[in-house]
């Protein structure tokens, strides 16, 4: 199917790349179906583009390029939703804000982007009891694959 998005133009999309959040995302609870756009496969950015509404992309990375060490344990309940068997079948991303001031990048470690590759389902999962933060600087000017953290 044909979807026309703002930022991309109109872009040609599969069913099988369509994520679907069942309660939308916090914020943007009437959003369900996105799918991943990768414009730059030498970048560490991709965005996460609702079908719902073409005005809304988010800048997401992998959060463990720039913190190795991030790790949380998703609660049985998310298990259960997102019909997690296997850790193989998910991907974990962050969304990333830039503020227009500082041009500064910060990635939310608190509420990670959770993706089951096996049931196309999704959802952004609030971490509790963790010292993560909805704000954390990403150093882009160092190869995040040298960096090591």
């Amino acid at each position: 199917m044909q979807f026309l998005t703002s930022r991309f133009g109109e872009i040609e999309i599969d069913e099988k790349q369509v994520f679907h959040f069942h309660n939308g995302l916090p914020g943007f609870e009437d959003r369900h179906r996105f799918i991943l756009i990768h414009p730059d496969e030498d970048l560490p950015f991709s965005f996460m583009q609702s079908l719902d509404d073409s005005d809304l992309a988010f800048l997401i990375t992998d959060p463990f390029l720039y913190h190795s060490e991030y790790q949380f344990d998703l609660n049985d309940e998310t298990k259960i939703e997102m019909d997690i068997v296997q850790e193989e079948d998910v991907m974990v991303f962050t969304i990333v804000s830039v503020n227009g001031s500082t041009n500064e990048l910060t990635m939310n470690l608190l509420a990670p982007i959770i993706l089951n590759l096996r049931t196309q389902k999704g959802k952004q999962a609030i971490l509790h009891g963790t010292s993560y933060r909805t704000k954390h600087v990403i150093h882009v000017t160092q190869n995040p694959a040298e960096k090591g953290v």
